[in-house]
């Protein structure tokens, strides 16, 4: 008895079994540099290595992160961060004003940046006190806020400030809940928890593992095995055998994100194309498909038909711009118009089940009009670097959104901009699109948005499709995980019941 006893009280004394999280996500990230990176999966390995200065709630409100406080100077021509205390960065460095500053000078001068355009009229950051930070502006700029709750937002230790792309990944240094231990291109991404992390206590993980799974019934088949815990991006064709198995949960909540075609319209020898040369093409393109159809066959009508950048309900989603139906008619018209029975296009498509189910749907509907879409499937990261090069005619991507709507138009369609993968411009557009992101009163930056969303749809670079639904799955013994409508998976509070 008394042995029986001691091994009871042995057990008892081990400690708890260490909790590792894995996460399914659609694709493998393109760079894990906060600087360089354009893609959706690097967003949600970002949620575990780097926090902000401002984070999003599940309201989608502004609240604190590694800043605590801001105030608007200068009659919105200087932003004052108060910086939190007792925050490090993963190489130990301590966060304080002068390093915040490196942080985001190296979003706006770094080389290659993809964050410069999402800081807008910034003139200077300076030090405004050893915890207070002062941002200066050449104008009010409404958007600067919600830039600073997304990847301009993250700060790195000043010493990898002058570090980029694959030598920054070799050893990132953020101010996250976990460090990156090592990352197997298209198989995994492992991070391990920092202990310095400033909001220790609300971190259970000792590990969390990022697994790209294209297939998004695969990564549904995974969670269901017990070899996930965590999916993001459930496609609808999964929902119902997701709902009826106790294994797991469904979680559902509101999105930001939209998807849509991108058009080449001057980037390159690519964009020499009837489709990018003729507006009539475009036209027809648009007026082949049919949004609610679409959104029936590939997703069980389960996501929004749309035609902008923003969802329904959106503070800055444009009243009255109705989302077109199908005309086949209109489209044969158009494209006899332009002097073409028929026409060739190639079409770019991610390797994932969503998007090629939709590139099927919407080839489909363009052939009744004389259009013949080429369908090429390319890895995520990849087809990234292709639209940045120009190298495509067309190809269809999703946009996870952003809390202003600055963030999804201004870098995609502004002159010269680095997210304007195919040279689209327009100084009319560049006009309306300026005055909404100086002007500070609602109404007035609707009216702005308004008149640039006149010049886009007319122009078509971007036909928006769709917004999806935000469809997330967990094992059943999965706690703490909060719907946040930019679609990103929070590790803090999340935890596995044992």
């Amino acid at each position: 008895m008394r042995l029986l006893t001691a091994a009871l009280l042995s057990l008892l004394a081990l400690p708890a079994a260490a909790q590792h999280i894995r996460i399914g996500i659609a694709s493998d990230p393109d760079v894990l540099d906060p600087t360089l990176s354009r893609s959706v999966a690097a967003r949600q390995v970002f949620m575990a290595m780097c926090d902000k200065l401002v984070e999003v709630d599940e309201q989608g409100a502004l609240v604190p992160q590694l800043a605590t406080a801001w105030e608007w100077q200068e009659e919105g021509r200087a932003l004052l961060l108060t910086l939190r205390e007792g925050v490090r960065f993963h190489d130990g460095v301590a966060l304080d004003a002068e390093a915040a500053r490196i942080g985001l000078e190296r979003h706006r001068t770094a080389p290659g940046s993809t964050r410069r355009g999402e800081l807008g009229p910034v003139t200077a950051i300076e030090v405004a006190g050893p915890m207070q930070l002062r941002i200066r502006l050449s104008e009010p700029f409404a958007p600067l806020l919600a830039a600073l709750s997304d990847r301009a937002g993250m700060l790195v230790s000043p010493r990898q400030a002058n570090v980029l792309g694959a030598e920054f990944q070799a050893a990132p240094a953020c101010a996250g809940p976990f460090r990156l231990t090592r990352r197997v291109a298209q198989d995994r991404i492992e991070l391990e928890r920092f202990e310095d992390y400033w909001n220790r206590a609300a971190i259970q993980a000792e590990r969390v593992t990022y697994r790209p799974i294209p297939d998004t019934t695969v990564r549904a088949a995974n969670l269901r095995a017990g070899t996930l815990d965590v999916i993001e991006r459930v496609n609808p064709s999964d929902v119902s055998t997701l709902k009826g198995d106790r294994r797991v949960r469904l979680l559902e909540g509101p999105s930001l994100a939209v998807v849509y075609l991108a058009i080449n319209m001057a980037n390159g020898e690519r964009a020499n194309t009837p489709l990018a040369r003729d507006p009539r093409i475009r036209a027809a393109l648009e007026a082949s498909i049919d949004r609610a159809a679409l959104n029936r066959v590939a997703f069980e009508g389960l996501y929004r038909p749309g035609n902008q950048s923003t969802p329904p309900g959106h503070p800055q989603h444009v009243p009255g711009i109705a989302v077109p139906g199908r005309d086949l008619a209109r489209a044969r018209a158009l494209l006899r118009e332009a002097g073409h029975e028929r026409i060739r296009i190639r079409f770019s498509v991610p390797n994932t089940t969503e998007y090629v189910q939709a590139a099927e749907v919407i080839q489909a509907m363009a052939a009744e009009a004389g259009i013949a879409l080429e369908i090429q499937v390319i890895e995520v990261a990849t087809l990234l670097r292709q639209w940045t090069a120009g190298d495509f005619e067309m190809l269809i991507i999703a946009w996870s959104g952003r809390t202003d709507v600055d963030g999804n138009l201004w870098g995609f369609n502004a002159c010269g901009e680095a997210l304007n993968g195919g040279r689209y411009c327009s100084e009319a557009a560049d006009a309306a699109l300026r005055q909404g992101r100086t002007q500070v009163e609602p109404a007035a930056r609707l009216a702005a948005y308004g008149r640039a969303m006149e010049v886009l749809l007319r122009d078509r670079p971007y036909i928006y499709l769709w917004h999806p639904t935000n469809f997330t799955g967990t094992g059943a013994a999965v706690q703490g995980l909060r719907m946040v409508p930019d679609g990103l998976i929070r590790l803090q509070g999340l935890r596995v019941r044992g």
